[in-house]
């Protein structure tokens, strides 16, 4: 059964009221103890964990995810940020001493206080851990906050909107569903916050409208995420890396890798490991996929634009090395490797956010940087090297949201580092204390004594 979708018209007068509900309370919430934050969050994880199964239904409903991944960065991630927060509460909201410069006998501190009314903006590729991710990072650090996840996942949104509403009262934090109009009509409204999660085009509409109330913005965007792989290297390892990686969600992730930079006499051994691999992780012993092993793409029009990059690319001479299937009865798409690309294919030029990669190959080290530092800052950065030298030019010369050596997604996986772009692939960050601090102003204090 579905449920008609509410447009911002129908919720307007219910937006205005919440709005003004939480600019009433905020100054409440953000004199609450570290004890009634953590309650908050306690009914939280309770709620998540009440529903788990719940979760994994409707996600698997909206993105046809294998069980698996659902269970991990729906659920358990959630329920993971949300204990961090819970225990990390009490050191993180203590007072920071400075030393005085001007009279060593007065004091001087740093006190993170609450921004105040925050509006977090979910996607869709992992609906629900980076929509509760956030909140949970809101509510530690005294805001309230009002809650949209993308239409494009309904029935996540659905259950994220029982979860909220047995876990909060409205005036800490609501959620409101519907189509982009309600995202537009909150997106007038002064928030003291934005947190964004999505494309860089999306993000610029966000901070647009920020703009408006001089509010801060939090946006965790996307880009090209380059992965260097140099002569030390270990190839079978970069292979089955890059296998895993572009088989997880389907590609569908703001840190999946999205091209690789490799030398010309391992380049053909770097497409048998792939192709093995992906052989091994998604294939039965008739050679049928195995669809439940990975995500769709999420709509005809992503799966369309996905198809069109890849058209074009071999169209202007891209040889499809791995893969190459596109099913569009029920939008998958097999993980596929392109070789002999070049930078004038749209492959090459905007995100994929689909389990195809596109190979180059390189003679020195400077080219392959000097490419990546003339396009747009990426979200990560992923090298593949056993000579530290390499790795530390990597670093000195490139810039992006984070970095992972001899490995994938592990700098996002770290809760202990900030997660977080760069220019066009964002800008602040969040996870751990990152999270806190995001959701928080530093507030200087002087004492005379």
């Amino acid at each position: 059964m579905t449920t008609a979708v509410p447009t911002a018209a129908d919720l307007s007068a219910d937006i205005t009221r919440v709005f003004a509900l939480q600019q009433a309370h905020m100054w409440e919430a953000k004199a609450s103890s570290a004890d009634e934050r953590k309650e908050k969050l306690a009914r939280l994880k309770a709620a998540v964990e009440a529903h788990a199964d719940d979760i994994v239904a409707a996600v698997l409903e909206d993105t046809r995810k294998p069980v698996g991944e659902i269970r991990v960065t729906e659920v358990l991630n959630v329920i993971g940020n949300v204990q961090r927060n819970i225990d990390n509460l009490d050191e993180w909201m203590k007072p920071v001493e400075v030393a005085t410069s001007m009279n060593p006998a007065d004091r001087a501190q740093i006190i993170h206080e609450a921004r105040g009314v925050c509006l977090i903006l979910g996607p869709w590729n992992f609906p629900l851990g980076l929509a509760l991710g956030p909140v949970a990072a809101a509510v530690a650090a005294g805001n309230t906050c009002i809650v949209k996840l993308t239409d494009l996942c309904p029935a996540t949104a659905r259950i994220a909107s029982v979860i909220i509403k047995e876990a909060f009262d409205e005036k800490d934090v609501a959620l409101f569903e519907g189509d982009v109009s309600v995202a537009t009509a909150l997106l007038d409204l002064p928030f003291n916050h934005i947190f964004f999660t999505g494309s860089p085009r999306v993000g610029k509409i966000v901070m647009s409208a920020a703009a408006k109330h001089l509010t801060s913005v939090t946006l965790e965007l996307g880009g090209k995420s380059p992965v260097i792989v140099d002569d030390s290297a270990d190839i079978d390892q970069v292979a089955a890396q890059l296998a895993s990686a572009k088989q997880f969600n389907g590609g569908q992730a703001c840190i999946s890798p999205d091209y690789v930079f490799v030398k010309e006499d391992k380049k053909a051994a770097l497409v048998e490991g792939f192709r093995t691999n992906v052989q091994k992780n998604l294939y039965d012993e008739a050679g049928q996929i195995k669809k439940e092993g990975i995500a769709q793409i999420v709509n005809k029009a992503n799966f369309d634009r996905v198809k069109a990059m890849f058209d074009d690319a071999v169209a202007k001479g891209a040889t499809v090395a791995a893969g190459g299937t596109f099913d569009a009865e029920d939008l998958t798409v097999h993980p596929t490797m392109l070789t002999d690309v070049t930078p004038q294919m749209t492959i090459l030029q905007d995100e994929i956010f689909a389990p195809v990669i596109p190979v180059m190959t390189y003679e020195s080290l400077d080219q392959a940087i000097g490419y990546i530092e003339a396009r747009d800052k990426p979200l990560a950065l992923y090298v593949y090297s056993k000579d530290e030298a390499n790795v530390e030019k990597v670093l000195s010369r490139t810039s992006s949201g984070g970095v992972t050596v001899n490995g994938v997604f592990s700098h996002y996986l770290e809760n202990n580092l900030p997660f977080g772009g760069v220019n066009t692939s964002g800008m602040g960050s969040y996870h751990g204390v990152f999270g806190f601090k995001c959701f928080s102003h530093e507030r200087a204090v002087y004492r005379h004594v």
